[in-house]
């Protein structure tokens, strides 16, 4: 074997390597998504997660406030979703909404997930991987949310 065939072999081998790492970068949605008991799953200890059902200072945010009706908030939330170009809804039932968001550059997934209550909206975004988010997920809440409101009339 030539060392070019020998290069080639290395190069496709690595691509492959690298390819099924990127894959694994998704990983599989936790079994806890959805809604329990009229609540969100609790965020995990690690940083990567934030939730407005936290009471602690690591992951609490704020619910999303508007005024109409649950039906016109989740109409918005859903075309929000859908002019992300990161995101793609994967539940959408009248009061519950969960979205993955995954990154540009490695393929990591975020889940996010929207339960649509009498003039709020609870959130919940969280990494499926790793400890640090580096604040991802609070960014992409505070984002979100910035452009969900103001909401409904």
């Amino acid at each position: 074997m030539s060392f070019i065939d020998r290069s080639q072999t290395y190069t496709k081998v690595l691509l492959a390597g690298l390819c099924l790492f990127l894959a694994a970068c998704a990983g599989s949605p936790p079994s806890n998504l959805g809604v329990t008991n009229g609540r969100l799953a609790p965020c995990p200890g690690s940083p990567n997660c934030v939730s407005s059902f936290a009471s602690d200072e690591d992951h609490a945010v704020a619910p999303w406030e508007y005024s109409g009706t649950p039906g016109a908030a989740r109409s918005k939330l859903l075309r929000l979703l859908e002019e992300t170009e990161n995101a793609t809804v994967i539940t959408s039932d009248p009061d519950y909404i969960r979205a993955e968001f995954e990154s540009a550059l490695m393929g990591f997934v975020d889940d996010v997930e929207f339960l649509i209550e009498q003039q709020k909206v609870q959130v919940r975004s969280a990494s499926r991987l790793g400890y640090s988010d580096l604040g991802a997920n609070r960014s992409r809440i505070n984002e979100l949310k910035a452009r969900f409101q103001p909401c409904c009339q």
